[in-house]
């Protein structure tokens, strides 16, 4: 009987990783930029139907970027659970941290299991606080590393370059107008020769914390992403 080929722990690590880090940068990038009065998510994505950017309760929001049924199923856990915690306990006691963290575990064991495939997304979860101070963003990436991002952040497709162009530009006290240009004019910026995103390209979100209701995000509609762009 023969035996299979001996794989390190470390050789076979780092091939999960770039299959992951594959799947994910052949999307588009995903924007997460806290403006004065919330937190504002841009992506470039022509459906209609397929949301990159979503809700999960009153003050979260969760975008993705990867594979589209592995990031989704992961959304409906995280409703589901959030939706159970606040049914159970108090809606005060819905954290994003509490989510970031139920998503850390999960992705983390799938990673380092040899028995299935590594998840081929990236996650942005938010939450947006009743003054600036108290917002707080999270990134977790395939292998279930976590990790606090201020002011803004960028994952999928070419991360470097947008990434740089957001360093760049970005300047704190933006207002909701100033932030989803940022966002396009970086998103824009993921090639050498810097292109326009027409605004029906483009799903935009916010948490806003001035809305009156418990529920604090709010799609953009196209026309109101155009008024931002003209």
């Amino acid at each position: 009987m023969t035996s299979g080929f001996y794989v390190s722990p470390e050789q076979l690590m780092k091939d999960r990783a770039d299959y992951a880090r594959k799947g994910i940068s052949r999307g588009r990038s995903v924007i997460v930029v806290q403006y004065t009065d919330g937190i504002l998510f841009c992506a470039e994505n022509p459906s209609q139907a397929l949301h990159k950017v979503s809700e999960i309760y009153d003050r979260i929001g969760f975008a993705a970027v990867g594979r589209y049924n592995e990031f989704e199923n992961l959304r409906i856990a995280g409703v589901r659970l959030m939706d159970m915690r606040g049914y159970s306990y108090d809606r005060s006691d819905v954290t994003a941290r509490g989510l970031a963290n139920a998503y850390a575990q999960t992705l983390g064991p799938i990673f380092s299991s040899g028995a299935e495939k590594p998840y081929e997304v990236e996650i942005f979860v938010a939450e947006v606080g009743r003054a600036p101070e108290g917002d707080q963003i999270y990134r977790l990436t395939y292998d279930g590393s976590l990790a606090d991002v201020q002011q803004h952040g960028v994952m999928g497709g070419q991360v470097d370059q947008v990434e740089t162009y957001l360093a760049e530009h970005y300047s704190a006290g933006l207002d909701r107008t100033a932030a989803i240009k940022l966002a396009a004019d970086a998103l824009g910026h993921d090639v050498a020769e810097a292109r326009t995103i027409e605004p029906g390209q483009l799903e935009v979100a916010v948490l806003d914390r001035t809305r009156q209701q418990p529920r604090k995000f709010k799609r953009l509609s196209h026309a109101t992403v155009s008024e931002a762009l003209a």
